[in-house]
């Protein structure tokens, strides 16, 4: 009889977790779908000016990849790049002086603002001092781009005509992160996949939800919307800043729109599990707003969507329950079906589909981590600089 009972348990969390993927195939806005990039766009008579803020912490290993493609961008209006050189002791100012002196295009402007005082992160308050610089030509947008991001001659003339043709106050494309090592093949399109199973990019786009999301390695704001949501000072305290500046946004009344890129890939490398690690759980527990119970939840609930469906099809193989085989490996083929077209845009083998439930171990552990780093008040940790006591992204309500 216990035996029995046991074997109905397994039965039934195998077909908790099926209904589970079932739900998430159908409900959470076909988020695995990779069609959603820059939306029906049509060139403006007047092209607006742009302001480009590059915040820049020890960036001269990759920014000889990326900064000439900023500065040769072919943008009809009126651009300039400001480069915010957060602290560096690398010489990141003084290689972006050189390269424009050698590439020439767009102009650059480097200054520095200095260490961030209480409460603001070393990002955002580089962001603020660059947005400053950029609002004394008054542009009409302000593109936010990380030190890392290399764009396509076109991606500047593409953000601002899909923002003009869409009336989109934030206009975000997620950068197509490096895939080379094993370890970036495994993990990065699974980040991802991830992302936006937790936003869907067809929610972002519409009037009247709640979800708000941008990548911050390539955001197009209209300075009439940064200035009515007050960017940066609102979240000058959020780690994830690119989340809480959409929010922001939207919260205001602006419209926002995210989607994949076409044109902007991140440079950086992560060559090694533990790079990739790093960049994860620096994070991860600010994503659930540094509480116990919603991390708890959140393992309980990796475990139940991603573990489980592999625990069942072996469990019920080895026991001869094929009714929990089953449920299980229907979970798992739904799982590794939603995972294949992320694969594709990463041009990346099938066969690493299967292998979603150990890269999702691997995120649950990075979780675990990032609580425990809190905990043990190293908290957020980046290029030198420990965020002991981040706030929380605000809540989407």
């Amino acid at each position: 009889m216990g035996q029995t009972a046991r074997v109905s348990a397994i039965a039934w969390t195998a077909t908790g977790s099926l209904a589970a993927w079932l739900w998430l195939l159908l409900c959470q806005g076909f988020f695995w779908r990779t069609d959603v990039r820059l939306p029906h766009r049509t060139e403006p008579v007047d092209w607006p000016s742009v302001g480009v803020v590059v915040p820049a912490r020890d960036e001269a290993a990759v920014l000889p990849a990326s900064l000439p493609s900023l500065l040769a961008q072919d943008y009809p209006g009126r651009a300039e790049i400001f480069l915010v050189d957060d602290g560096s002791s690398d010489g990141t100012g003084d290689l972006a002086r050189d390269l424009a002196r050698r590439h020439g295009g767009l102009p650059l402007t480097v200054d520095s603002p200095g260490e961030p005082p209480a409460g603001w992160t070393g990002k955002l308050w580089a962001v603020r001092h660059g947005i400053g610089l950029a609002r004394a030509r008054e542009p009409e947008y302000l593109l936010l781009t990380d030190a890392d991001i290399a764009h396509a001659p076109d991606s500047l003339r593409e953000l601002v005509a899909a923002a003009r043709t869409g009336g989109f106050d934030v206009t975000s494309q997620m950068a197509r992160l490096r895939v080379e090592s094993l370890w970036e093949r495994l993990v990065v399109p699974a980040f991802v996949y991830f992302f936006a199973q937790l936003y869907p990019f067809r929610r972002i786009g519409r009037k009247g939800t709640r979800t708000a999301a941008a990548a911050g390695g390539c955001v197009l704001l209209r300075t009439e919307a940064a200035e009515r949501a007050r960017i940066p000072d609102a979240i000058r305290h959020a780690v994830i800043d690119d989340v809480a500046l959409a929010r922001a946004v939207k919260g205001s009344g602006g419209h926002i729109w995210l989607g994949l890129a076409e044109g902007v890939d991140s440079v950086r490398p992560y060559p090694r599990l533990g790079d990739l690690w790093r960049m994860v759980s620096r994070s991860a527990y600010a994503q659930l707003r540094h509480n116990p119970l919603v991390l708890a939840g959140t393992v309980a609930g990796l475990a139940l969507v991603y573990l489980v469906p592999p625990a069942a099809v072996i469990t019920g193989a080895v026991g001869g329950d094929w009714v929990t085989a089953a449920a299980g490996g229907l979970a798992w083929l739904v799982m590794a079906g939603t995972y294949v077209p992320i694969l594709r845009y990463y041009s990346q083998p099938l066969w690493l589909a299967p292998l979603l439930p150990f890269t999702a171990f691997l995120y649950l552990l990075m979780t675990v981590d990032s609580a425990v780093q809190h905990y043990r008040g190293r908290g957020a940790a980046w290029k030198g600089r420990t965020y002991t006591r981040p706030d929380a992204v605000p809540d989407e309500g």
